[in-house]
């Protein structure tokens, strides 16, 4: 089987996500044979640095021996299960570590499958705790230049026109209140007035704020300070607001702690995970919430206050046990302690492109940097450009925009370090020659 073979047959019949298709006319679709550590491997031999972790959730390299060997014990035992009525050892262990690590009181699990369910699952439970309540609102609030996913619901509160513009007449109701423009305490002070002031407005008619703490992904990789957090808790509670985390880009250790809600030293009414939850194996999400919700819907059959959603595969016994692998590994490893030795190294590297003309911004959270370039107009595709130069010398980047970002898996070395960022910088470099 060669490249060219299995790209044939693909574009025959997948329709790829995220995709214009007729790009792939000129641009080559690559199908990937195996794959191990931080490199993918194609048909015809190529090898390529994933250093975006496969779209953020690749926590330990591909083809982990530790989880796969759990998944595959799993699969002798049990495969799946209904999770109504029915329960599972890798569900109720997950549920209760999980409860373990999050901040605060979050002891209330409920399984979902992927990210935009999870976000879903806690704008109708926000939604349904205050209608449980006798209180009807139905109106929720999101940052400016967010994104949360792009089902309905989390399309609606998310702020990125390229994903939600075309389908606007679909959408919940969902207003916007700005993000702060920069880490800044200016910034973060004017960002926490605006909300002040919407909320004194319209606070009542409010059942949630969502956000993505300090790092926005989608919407460019762009950061803000924690003090941002700890003011719009603060605003929330005053109005009986609730807070949704969504750390599902977030969550396990990519900003530097486990969560990025610990950073403000808050603790949400709602907290969204995916993607690094199963160390990039499986599908698996999950809302943690408290027991002041839980208790909103805790009733007589006849009060009709349950909480009714459900997916086919919730708490699949093989995710849940690549989430157990996944957090075992954590603690094996000591892996945010290692992590900030690879955070260094990454900050190193990441000064040098400064010295890029056609670079207006560089920034970094934890195992998270971006380099930004300037405004180059949207049909020139210059971050397409980087993107090919990376696949010539065997790096995946995959831009946002006029953004290069860099999320690679926690298993990466210096070495894999300094290669994904020279190529990055080379890429970048070479736009202007």
């Amino acid at each position: 089987m060669t490249n060219r073979e299995l790209m044939e047959r693909d574009l025959k019949h997948i329709w790829h996500p995220c995709t214009q298709m007729k790009d792939h006319e000129t641009l080559p679709l690559i199908p990937i044979e195996r794959a191990e550590g931080v490199w993918l491997y194609d048909f015809d031999g190529r090898r390529y640095l994933d250093a975006i972790s496969s779209w953020w959730v690749n926590l330990f390299g591909h083809a982990n021996p530790y989880i796969s060997s759990r998944i595959a014990r799993q699969a002798q035992e049990l495969e799946h299960v209904l999770l109504a009525g029915f329960s599972h050892r890798p569900a109720v262990d997950l549920a209760e570590k999980l409860a373990a690590l999050s901040p605060g009181d979050l002891d209330k699990v409920f399984y979902a499958d992927n990210g935009s369910s999870a976000v879903e699952v806690a704008l109708k439970m926000s939604y349904h705790t205050h209608r449980n309540r006798g209180s009807d609102r139905s109106l929720f609030l999101s940052l400016t230049n967010s994104y949360h996913g792009e089902t309905l619901g989390a399309l609606s509160v998310g702020d990125v026109g390229l994903y939600k513009s075309t389908y606007e007449p679909l959408l919940i109701r969902n207003i916007q209140t700005p993000v702060p423009r920069n880490r800044s305490a200016e910034a973060t002070v004017e960002a926490l007035e605006a909300l002040e002031d919407l909320l004194a407005k319209r606070g009542e008619e409010i059942a949630a704020l969502i956000l993505e703490p300090l790092v926005q992904g989608a919407g460019g990789m762009h950061m803000y300070s924690p003090d941002y957090l700890k003011g719009a808790r603060r605003l929330t509670e005053q109005h009986g607001i609730h807070l949704i985390a969504d750390e599902i880009m977030t969550g396990f250790g990519r900003t530097g702690t486990m969560f990025a809600c610990e950073q403000a030293g808050i603790v949400p009414d709602f907290m969204t995970l995916s993607k690094g939850l199963t160390g990039g194996y499986l599908p698996l999400s999950v809302v943690m919430t408290h027991d002041r919700i839980y208790e909103a819907f805790y009733c007589d059959y006849s009060e009709y206050k349950a909480f009714l959603h459900s997916h086919s595969y919730t708490g699949n016994p093989l995710a849940c046990s690549a989430a157990l692998a996944t957090l075992e590994l954590f603690e094996r490893e000591d892996t945010l302690r290692v992590n900030r030795d690879k955070s260094r190294r990454i900050a190193d590297n990441l000064q040098s492109f400064l010295e890029l003309d056609n670079v207006k911004e560089v920034r970094q959270a934890g195992m998270i940097a971006a380099v930004e370039m300037i405004d180059y107009p949207a049909e020139e595709r210059k971050g397409l450009e980087v993107y090919r130069y990376g696949l010539e010398h065997e790096v995946l980047l995959r831009p946002l925009g006029n953004v290069i970002y860099f999320m690679p898996p926690y298993i990466i070395t210096d070495k894999e370090i300094d290669k994904m960022m020279e190529t990055a910088y080379e890429g970048i470099a070479g736009l202007n020659r």
